[in-house]
């Protein structure tokens, strides 16, 4: 069974399992066009626990959006950034920072995009361990895209090489 209520600047969604033990989730969000928040939680009955818990805040303008996510029952902090540098060419950058709560572990990824023509996209992004990815999207029709991708790991690359080696 689901329940939902929608209004312009907010929204809620729970339901809940018709089973012996069911799984209670609720979702909502409150905010305009610049600011939002919003949760996402999941109980189940059976275990007495929380299966799901997470809530994130956003901040947009015409230029810009910017988040920050608490995620993985708040173990994983992300925050990101984007920003349309030129809306002629649809030239835009990016970045992305997460860490992991319980991990101590960080990551930390860039990109940015540029529009060729108007049928045309280049996109890059590269993340704190090297791994760099590049693609590029054509329209040849509409809602038609050709993709063309490619990605290279430097750990990969030196395991190759070693295997090379011997």
């Amino acid at each position: 069974v689901e329940l939902q209520y929608l209004q312009e600047y907010a929204g809620i969604s729970t339901s809940i399992g018709l089973t012996a033990s069911p799984v209670v989730n609720f979702s909502g969000v409150a905010g305009n066009d610049t600011v939002a928040i919003g949760t996402d939680v999941s109980f189940d009955t059976a275990t007495g626990n929380f299966t799901k818990y997470n809530a994130a805040l956003s901040f947009s303008t015409s230029d810009l959006i910017a988040s920050l996510i608490l995620s993985n029952k708040a173990d994983t902090l992300t925050a990101s950034y984007y920003h349309t540098v030129s809306p002629l060419t649809n030239t835009a950058v990016g970045a992305e920072l997460s860490h992991g709560i319980s991990s101590n572990e960080n990551s930390l990824t860039i990109g940015t995009q540029h529009s060729l023509d108007p049928l045309t996209t280049v996109k890059a992004r590269v993340n704190n361990v090297g791994i760099a990815s590049t693609l590029l999207q054509h329209e040849w029709h509409p809602k038609s895209l050709v993709t063309i991708s490619g990605e290279v790991d430097p750990g990969q690359l030196i395991k190759v090489q070693r295997l090379v080696w011997l």
